[in-house]
């Protein structure tokens, strides 16, 4: 495919539609895109909202414990699968979704126990941002050139870089405190990755959109939705952390 169809989510990059044909019959479209993006949500929420629940009546970290990891590594698992088998993007697509609700469920009620309101709060800049972007895009207001493609592709391989770098080093006892902690240069890094996080979501609208375009398969609607619920988790993650750092300050 042509630059266009370049984007930093590692689901979502230019190889993605390769050798998949042009659909003769149903078609990849933005209304079916929007569709399964929505179901998808309401399975995370789904398994967020359990998991919140189970906290709620037993507020330990060893209640949730076994699903936060469970969450991770079977999320990761999935996503891997999904990534490589495409066309099992229908089933695993919500597979994915609901293992990470395990993770988003564990982690928010967590810091909900600690700095009440913060969900709610990460939520509402999580899905405002999504809403502001959208409209952006798809208003021209925010046109995805091949500078701004090529700056977000490599701020976000930088900040995965990092944070590999940061669990490995982690093994060894060296940690970041600064950039980990709530001072000046750890909010001002999780406001750098959230932002980052937020113009990968331009990335991707650009990447289904042209998907739309080529014909791609049916089955790539429950693609695109993954790749975007990916981009959405990251961004909400980050959100929260940047919101911990900045309650840990007053």
């Amino acid at each position: 495919m042509p630059q266009l169809m370049r984007t930093s989510n590692p689901a979502l990059n230019d190889q993605v539609f390769r050798g998949l044909g042009v659909a003769t019959a149903d078609a990849m479209t933005l209304q079916g895109n929007v569709n399964k993006t929505g179901i998808l949500l309401v399975c995370t929420v789904a398994t967020a909202a359990w998991t919140w629940n189970r906290f709620q009546h037993s507020p330990s970290a060893e209640t949730v414990l076994p699903f936060l990891w469970g969450g991770l590594i079977g999320g990761f698992l999935v996503a891997m699968v999904t990534i490589f088998k495409k066309a099992w993007a229908p089933i695993t697509s919500p597979v994915y979704a609901l293992l990470e609700g395990l993770v988003l469920g564990s982690v928010s009620a967590m810091l909900e126990l600690r700095f009440p309101g913060i969900a709610i709060e990460a939520v509402s800049l999580t899905f405002g941002t999504l809403l502001i972007l959208l409209l952006a895009y798809s208003s021209g207001l925010v046109r995805v050139t091949d500078k701004l493609r090529l700056g977000i592709v490599a701020a976000t391989g930088g900040i995965a870089i990092f944070y590999l770098a940061e669990i490995v080093l982690g093994f060894f006892g060296v940690h970041f405190t600064a950039i980990n902690g709530s001072g000046a240069i750890g909010i001002g890094f999780s406001v750098f990755v959230v932002i980052i996080a937020s113009l990968n979501l331009v990335l991707d609208f650009d990447f289904i959109e042209s998907g739309v375009r080529a014909g791609a398969p049916k089955y790539m609607e429950w693609y695109g939705a993954f790749g975007l619920m990916v981009t959405l988790i990251w961004l909400y993650v980050e959100i929260l952390n940047l919101l911990s750092k900045l309650r840990n300050r007053r």
